[in-house]
């Protein structure tokens, strides 16, 4: 699938995005933390930026996608519990859903490259192979692939 580099795009430029500001400017990070309840906030907040960058940067490259999504839906999860949650109850449904939007396309855009992976054009692939490996997938009855090292071998 072609169209998941558009997704690793989308999703991880955000991340990456985020984890830069959280370190550019204070309210964005430190300040944020410590206003919303997060314990240490002076190091919860660098620490969550580092995993939003490294973790958005893998997502963008298509480097090992899947293991990349799994602390970013930490991240967005509780980004989601101590902000969003909170609004729901204080501003009602509507302002909620219109300020969780981008937490909410984030989170299912991650969920999507958690089911399917790197898809094309990622520096590995699902199976954790290089593209760039001469590694040639081969389509197997039943529609599962194997790779092929030589010709006519198979490796399970």
């Amino acid at each position: 699938m072609r169209a998941v580099i558009l997704i690793r795009i989308l999703v991880g430029w955000v991340f990456v995005s985020e984890g830069i500001q959280k370190f550019l400017f204070p309210a964005l990070g430190v300040d944020r933390f410590g206003k919303i309840g997060i314990p240490n906030p002076h190091v919860t907040a660098p620490v969550v930026g580092t995993v939003e960058i490294v973790c958005g940067a893998m997502v963008i490259l298509g480097l090992w996608t899947r293991l990349a999504t799994i602390p970013l839906l930490a991240v967005i999860g509780t980004a989601i519990v101590t902000t969003k949650i909170p609004m729901l109850y204080q501003q009602g449904v509507w302002a909620m859903l219109h300020e969780a939007r981008a937490d909410f396309s984030m989170a299912l855009g991650l969920v999507f490259l958690l089911i399917v992976g790197g898809g094309a054009f990622a520096l590995t692939s699902s199976h954790g192979r290089r593209i760039d490996s001469g590694e040639k997938p081969v389509k197997r009855r039943g529609g599962f692939e194997d790779l092929q090292s030589g010709p006519g071998r198979v490796n399970p």
